[in-house]
Parts: C-alpha cells; structure tokens; sequence
C-alpha cells in the first residue's frame, strides 16, 4: 500500500449509505487546521463530490476512528439514518472488528488474552498517551480486553517479531497499542508505545492495520476485509519463518456471528444491502452530546 495521495482512495465496501475506505497510514481522517495539506475527507471530497453533506462540518460522517498511523478499514455513513444505525451497533458492542500487527520479540503462546484496564496518562509530558492501570499517572482507568492470536514468527529488519491479529472486545483510545506494549511486544515502528530506538532505525511507518470490519446494522451489514499490508513481496524488511496458524481460517471465524439468533444481530451474507429506513427526526443536543461522547473513546484529539 503506497503513501497517501489525493488520487489514491482505495473503496472495500460500498452502498448506497455506507463506504468503507482503505485508510492509509500517516494520514488524518480529518482536521481543521491549515497545515494538513492531505485528509481521508479531502480524499473524499475530491472521489465522491456529490456524497458530500453539507450538513456536516467535513461533509462525511465517520462511524468510528483510526489513530492518524494506523491504516485499514474505516467505515462512512452517507447520510444521518445510516450513522444513527452504526452508531447503535457501536454502542451495543455488536461490531466485529480485527487488526493485524507486526510487534516485536516472538510470542510463545499462539493465543493471548489482554485485559488490563486503561485510563489517562496524566504524567508531564505524557498527557496525550494512554497507560494501563496501577502505572504512575494512570486516570481513571477503565475495563479493556484484548484477544491476540500469533500468525507467524520471523524477523523485521534483523529483530525477532511476531505477526498477529489482534480483536479489541472494548474500544478504548490506543487500546491496541497499549496493550501490546504492556505484554512487553509493542508494535513495530510505534514511537509512542514503543521501544526506544534511535530515529533511524524506525521503519517507514508503525505496523497496525484494520484489517477486517463488521458492522451488522439492522437495514444492512456491512462488512469489509482489506488486502494484508504486512507480506514480504510489500516490504523486504519482514522476513517470516515459522508459521504458526492460517490467517485465512481466523477470517472464517471472524465472518461467522458468534449468536445468530440474538435480538439485532443479522448475519452477512454477500446478497444486495436492503434499503436504508426513511428520513430521521432531526438530531437532537441530547443526540448529539451523546454521540461526541462516544466518538472520545476512540481518539485525544479532535482532528485526530
């Protein structure tokens, strides 16, 4: 996946309420700052024109957020209807959502269960991080679960890594990143969780991905699986050895609802998305304030 570009948008999913993009890394979703010279809603703007809401600030509703370095699915409600309903399955935790990371030193267990809890790092200099409870400045840590699941052990750039995939069971900021660096195996090229290394040893960007998305809404499911970023033919510096499960049979898993028959919950299925509901009342403050609360679990910064 090259560098972001104007011209470059990559589209995995798309209805007639819903896009999901192929976000790449070091790039915002949106910002209101001048500097930015390059946004995932700029992109948008310049691909899809005519799907711009003029009633919203960026003209796109993003249903969730990615960390500016984090590529990958990222899902796009077209119109106020369709992000109420996503909104809900957000809400409701009836959102599927998996993750592939290169992290450093190799795993021994091919299946790892992280669950420390993360709050606010009020730390001088530290205040816009995350950290795990009981760490000095740790605010308010709340319940976080993580499932990680090893797929190969090799080598990146010389050093031992494992590749994974990584399933956030709660969606706190940078949980992802966080609770790799407390299992003492932060993501590769992570500069904020990660372990120190002189600049010039970085790789070219830090290596998490969104890799598959599941958002069953009750008019559609939406669902998205993105090309693996993290293969040699891609990048020479990773070198995989020893593979230690398929990825292909954990995306099985992921496409298959864990309780079909549970109240909201609709199976995807490649068929025809059905029409979305009718024009919704007006969004009220209420609404509102509620769904800038939720959207603060999922980044520090406002043009993050």
């Amino acid at each position: 996946m090259e560098p972001g570009s104007m011209e470059n948008l990559s589209i995995v999913y798309q209805s007639s309420d819903f896009l999901v993009v192929n976000k790449h890394w070091d790039l915002r979703i949106d910002s209101k700052t001048w500097r930015e010279t390059l946004t995932l809603q700029k992109q948008l703007r310049h691909r899809f024109p005519e799907l711009a809401d003029p009633d919203t600030c960026y003209g796109f509703r993003f249903c969730h957020q990615l960390d500016f370095s984090t590529s990958g699915a990222l899902c796009v409600a077209l119109n106020k209807a369709a992000a109420g309903n996503a909104y809900r399955c957000f809400k409701e935790r009836r959102v599927t959502k998996a993750y592939l990371a290169l992290v450093r030193g190799h795993i021994q267990e091919s299946q790892v269960t992280i669950s420390y809890a993360i709050g606010r790092n009020s730390t001088e200099g530290r205040t816009h991080t995350m950290c795990i409870e009981g760490t000095q400045g740790c605010e308010n840590p709340k319940p976080s679960l993580t499932e990680l699941l090893v797929l190969e052990h090799g080598l990146y750039a010389g050093d031992p890594v494992s590749k994974v995939l990584l399933k956030p069971l709660t969606g706190r900021t940078h949980q992802l990143r966080v609770h790799c660096s407390a299992l003492g195996h932060p993501v590769v090229g992570d500069l904020t969780y990660g372990q120190a290394k002189d600049q010039e040893d970085q790789p070219f960007r830090m290596m998490l991905h969104a890799f598959y998305l599941r958002v069953p809404t009750q008019a559609e499911c939406v669902e998205a699986c993105t090309p693996d970023p993290f293969l040699p033919a891609l990048d020479a510096c990773w070198s995989p050895h020893t593979l230690v499960q398929p990825l292909d049979k954990l995306v099985e898993a992921l496409r298959t609802d864990p309780d079909p028959t549970a109240e909201g919950h609709r199976p995807c299925s490649p068929s025809t998305p059905l029409p979305g509901p009718g024009r919704p009342p007006p969004e009220t403050a209420a609404q509102r304030a509620s769904c800038l609360q939720w959207l603060s679990e999922w980044t520090l910064e406002p043009d993050n």
